[in-house]
């Protein structure tokens, strides 16, 4: 984590703006706060990509975008999208035009600059190589898969640093915690499967009941792990005969990531 902070802080100065991508499932707990502190006073543009929207409820989608254009400029985005990804270049020009007008006007042809910058699993990567075309910057559906910074050029008129995702810390919010490994931002292995997974469900029964009943016919009356035992039963996750909620956890987050549930969000503006 401090190698990387101290990456993204050394080369902010070769920057003319920052796209912070944010997963639009769970958007505040993705705001790092290192990221924060260290763009104060920097005087750098920054767009707010609320990536993964077609994960996202599509009612909620409208609000945050709403919220985050107060904070600067702000859009949504589908990372494997090459039609919605190309509005990034054009938020982008939109953000330095006037910077761009002046280096027309003295003659300079100077690329455009933008760092990226967002927590583990973010879609960062995949927005960039969505935008060039080809992967040139790692990705994978697991955080730490860009270790390092990676310049990557856009077109003639445009250059973008990946940097690596990064997390904070110390998590003094818990729920954010929780929702940071939800969505995968938080290594697997480092979790309690079945704990965490009940923690989703009773956050599922409270946000979205009626997915969760039509999804797995889960009875809503029941503990989140009554709710646990009873999917995993279903889905057949046995071992030695006996269910095997570990396995069912894993199934259960793995269909929350795919969107399997339904379009879910978990943070609402009211949440900020």
């Amino acid at each position: 984590m401090a190698k990387s902070m101290r990456l993204i802080e050394e080369n902010l100065k070769l920057v003319d703006a920052v796209l912070y991508v944010l997963d639009a499932r769970a958007a505040f707990s993705c705001l790092n706060p290192l990221f924060d502190k260290l763009l104060q006073g920097r005087n750098k543009k920054a767009l707010y990509i609320l990536n993964k929207c077609d994960l996202a409820d599509p009612e909620v989608n409208p609000l945050l975008l709403e919220h985050f254009a107060k904070k600067g400029a702000a859009m949504l985005a589908t990372g494997t999208d090459k039609a919605n990804v190309r509005g990034v270049l054009e938020k982008l020009e939109e953000l330095l035009a006037e910077k761009i007008e002046k280096n027309k006007k003295k003659g300079i042809t100077l690329p455009v600059r933008a760092m990226v910058i967002g927590i583990p699993n973010s879609g960062k990567s995949t927005i960039i190589n969505t935008l060039c075309g080809n992967k040139k910057a790692s990705t994978g559906n697991r955080p730490g898969v860009t270790r390092g910074k990676q310049w990557v050029k856009i077109s003639d008129g445009v250059e973008l640093l990946d940097t690596p995702g990064t997390l904070w810390n110390a998590f003094e919010d818990q729920q954010a915690a929780r929702h940071l490994a939800y969505i995968g931002s938080i290594d697997d292995d480092v979790t309690d499967r079945e704990q965490l997974c009940a923690f989703l469900l009773e956050e599922l029964k409270e946000l979205y009941p009626k997915q969760l009943e039509a999804k797995y016919g889960a009875d809503l009356t029941l503990s989140p792990y009554e709710i646990l035992y009873q999917i995993s039963k279903k889905k057949g996750c046995l071992k030695g005969g006996e269910v095997d909620t570990f396995r069912g956890a894993r199934a259960i987050l793995d269909d929350f990531r795919k969107a399997r549930i339904g379009r879910i969000t978990l943070e609402r503006p009211q949440d900020a």
